[in-house]
């Protein structure tokens, strides 16, 4: 051999890291060199799934079928809307999402159910909306800009909750004064 190839091949031997394994449970690297300065510096190891309890059992199937003949008949009560309908709920519907942040924020009784079910309402709305767009033809970079432009003319109300909730008090307030 040459007498480059001895350098090149006596580095390589230098860089190179030794691992013995002790036990499963620990893993040592012994090495010549600096670890800051090595391209290695450890082995990754996978984090452990665990699996479901064995005493909780699966979702029943019939339970799985109501469900979904649940959100068919959804999708198609929401499909049977017009876009500005669409849009004018799903103002709605964020609107009672923030409510129930509040409630949640102020500790008041609410359902932690109501969230999901909301969130999931508002995306299925969401999802006919874009499927429309798409009929009609409208790339992703132009949808963005309707949604964007249609996000800054929504003209902030209270939500459907709330002026049901003032209606009521008004009532008490008209009632207590009557009296």
């Amino acid at each position: 051999k040459t007498e480059g190839a001895l350098i090149c091949s006596s580095r390589r031997r230098e860089r190179m890291m030794s691992l013995s394994i002790a036990s499963p449970s620990s893993v040592t690297f012994t090495s010549k060199i600096n670890l800051s300065k090595s391209y290695f510096h450890g082995i990754q190891i996978p984090k452990i799934i665990q699996a479901r309890a064995v005493n909780a059992p699966p979702p029943s199937y019939s339970s799985l079928v109501v469900k979904m003949a649940k959100r068919e008949e959804e999708l198609k009560e929401i499909r049977t809307k017009t876009t500005v309908e669409l849009q004018e709920e799903i103002v709605d519907l964020k609107g009672e999402l923030f409510m129930l942040r509040l409630q949640r924020s102020a500790r008041n009784e609410f359902k932690s159910s109501e969230f999901l079910q909301m969130r999931k309402r508002i995306a299925r709305m969401l999802t006919v909306k874009r499927e429309r767009e798409v009929e009609e033809g409208i790339n992703k970079r132009i949808s963005r800009k309707l949604d964007r432009k249609w996000k800054k003319s929504i003209v902030p109300r209270p939500p459907p909750s709330l002026k049901k909730l003032r209606e009521e008090e008004a009532a008490e307030e008209a009632q207590e004064s009557a009296s």
